[in-house]
């Protein structure tokens, strides 16, 4: 799979994974889990924007261009991915992310969606609490 890691270790993650996202929904976490898909004409314009600006260069490696040449490959190999370990108890969300306000508004909708289904609530307080005065 793109040379990242042996087929040996990769081929088993994927099991792995599934299974530690399972105990912890079961032990009460919720997972919310989010690929931030960004189109490789923006991720041209983004990396560009760091060769062109002084300010965001630190953010560039000559390696992102070898990454960006196997842009399909690297797509594929996360839609492999996501579609091995979206599951009914840990979905993937696939954001489009070419612009910020679209991916800021979906992430926080699908935050805030969380939120209301677990509905925290502040634990009780301690009894002989009201009406105490600290000195």
């Amino acid at each position: 799979m793109l040379g990242l890691a042996p087929k040996e270790v990769w081929s088993r993650r994927r099991a792995h994974i599934v299974a530690f996202e399972r105990m912890l929904v079961d032990e009460g976490m919720t997972l919310v889990k989010v690929f931030l898909n960004v189109s490789k004409d923006e991720q041209r314009e983004r990396l560009q924007t760091r060769v062109d600006d002084p300010e965001k260069r630190w953010k560039f490696r000559h390696d992102d261009l070898k990454v960006r040449e196997r842009f399909d490959e690297y797509l594929d190999a996360y839609d492999e991915v996501i579609a091995e370990t979206s599951t009914h108890h840990a979905p993937w969300y696939v954001v489009p992310a070419d612009r910020n306000w679209v991916k800021a508004a979906a992430v926080a909708t699908l935050l805030v969606e969380a939120l209301e289904r677990i509905d925290p609530k502040l634990p009780d307080s301690e009894p002989g609490i009201e009406g105490l005065r600290v000195e």
